[in-house]
């Protein structure tokens, strides 16, 4: 099986972070979010991945594209990088990495995380995984008949026809059958509203007898704004504490009181402060004199006397004398 990760999208609604670093690469819990999504994949699916492929960005970088591809060979399979070099929808996101969409196909955009076991039925033609929704009309759905097999796709119904959102997590048999339907989007410039969709490409598959079924996740995790990955950064310390070592042996500690779960990573010192519960602080951070809770502290960012809830800093923060929420980007200084 190949999995595929688009992950090229810019992250406007994350800004300032995502000016600097693209979106799946925010730490959640100690490691990328794109890293927990593949991880969680593999671990669960019960199938042997043969590729990772990554659809990034063309200025992502080279440092970025080594640990994806390190990423891949830690779990055992081949990390291969593809390139969208402009943003023309989901369709289009996928048929960049067209060489992996070969047999057995899994797809997860690297924006959301997950609380589930993705136990795939190879003899299914394809699997959509849902989530159930209070308000179905801000996503897009799907429609079961009598057999539990989906009869139609619905962008963000005005009227209620089902309560399973589309989360973004697909399973296909007939990768090659796939790149001829995205394929034909392109060919035939099938767009709805300037892009390039796979459900466009789902329907007609619907249509021409694929059959479909769906799955669902146990939670859906968002990492779309500033407060929805605090929140999911809170949910995978409470999910992960029993099975991941949060605190790295090179913690420096004097007089901190350390409420778990937290995230503590390499190098980081903690002085005369109370951290966590649900706090991830990265590596080479300095807190003096503090008191943080419910937060993400990125890389080599300082804090001092400073009061926070609720809040993202970025890498080589510095921030003192002050206590409130807050969302600030990578270099920022306030005092």
């Amino acid at each position: 099986m190949n999995i595929i990760i688009p992950m090229a999208g810019m992250g406007k609604r994350m800004r300032p972070h995502t000016l600097t670093t693209a979106k799946p690469l925010i730490p959640i819990a100690g490691k990328p979010i794109v890293q927990r999504l593949v991880e969680d994949i593999v671990a669960t699916c019960g199938e042997k991945v043969d590729e990772i492929a990554f659809i990034i960005g063309p200025n992502f970088g080279k440092e970025v594209e080594t640990h994806l591809v390190k990423v891949a060979a830690d779990l055992g399979a081949t990390g291969k990088i593809y390139y969208q070099e402009e943003p023309k929808g989901t369709a289009h996101a996928i048929l960049c990495a067209s060489n992996a969409l070969k047999g057995n196909v899994f797809i997860a955009f690297a924006d959301t995380l997950f609380k589930a076991t993705f136990s795939i039925d190879t003899s299914k033609d394809a699997i959509i995984w849902t989530q159930k929704v209070d308000d179905p009309s801000a996503f897009g759905v799907v429609k079961l008949n009598a057999n539990n097999e989906i009869e139609a796709f619905v962008e963000k119904p005005k009227d209620f026809v089902s309560d399973l959102a589309i989360i973004g997590v697909y399973y296909f048999r007939d990768g090659e059958g796939l790149h001829k339907e995205l394929q034909r989007l392109i060919d035939e410039n099938i767009m709805l509203k300037g892009e390039y969709q796979i459900t466009d490409a789902m329907e007609h598959m619907l249509q021409n007898g694929v059959k479909f079924y769906t799955d669902q996740v146990d939670e859906w995790l968002d990492c779309g704004n500033k407060d929805a990955t605090v929140y999911t950064n809170a949910r995978i310390l409470d999910i992960k504490q029993t099975t991941e070592n949060f605190q790295h042996a090179t913690v420096k500690y004097e007089n901190a009181t350390i409420i778990a779960p937290c995230f503590i990573g390499e190098n980081v010192v903690i002085k005369n402060s109370v951290v966590g519960p649900f706090v991830s602080i990265e590596a080479g951070c300095v807190i003096e004199d503090s008191r943080i809770t419910n937060s993400i502290i990125q890389a080599n960012s300082v804090v001092k006397n400073a009061r926070l809830d609720n809040s993202l800093l970025g890498k080589n923060v510095i921030y003192a004398n002050k206590s409130q929420e807050l969302s600030l980007g990578d270099f920022s200084t306030q005092s």
